[in-house]
């Protein structure tokens, strides 16, 4: 299973931005997610006072396919509008790398992203599930 959950604040800069920079920053996000192949979690993309936000979330059956265009999307937004800043917290239960058992973290800053191990819910067997 691979468990996505995420929001990004949409800013075409880190500066001040007048109301035409956020609505072209939200109608480029707009036209990325409506062609990018989220259909089973849930996306939603709308503006908030005045300013642009994205939540995702949702559970595929793996990072393949869905999950991975989750984590391709959250790095293209960040590069489409790089003042943007957010979190996409995901768990890839089969994942090759040793952390099946954690949830990892990308971090968006300036529309740059990092992946972080997530110190709160993880390891995920004890801190939220049993053992088998």
């Amino acid at each position: 299973m691979f468990e996505y959950h995420g929001w990004v604040t949409i800013q075409s800069s880190a500066g001040d931005e007048d109301d035409e920079d956020v609505v072209g920053a939200h109608n480029t996000v707009s036209a990325v997610v409506r062609e990018s192949g989220l259909g089973t979690g849930s996306v939603e993309l709308r503006m908030v006072n005045g300013m642009s936000q994205l939540r995702v979330s949702g559970f595929a059956n793996h990072r393949a396919g869905e999950g991975q265009e989750i984590i391709e999307l959250f790095g293209r937004i960040g590069k489409l509008a790089p003042g943007s800043y957010g979190l996409l917290y995901f768990r890839d239960d089969e994942d090759r790398d040793g952390k099946a058992n954690e949830f990892q973290v990308l971090v968006m800053k300036r529309g740059t992203v990092s992946q972080n191990s997530d110190p709160f819910l993880s390891p995920c067997v004890p801190e939220i599930e049993d053992a088998d």
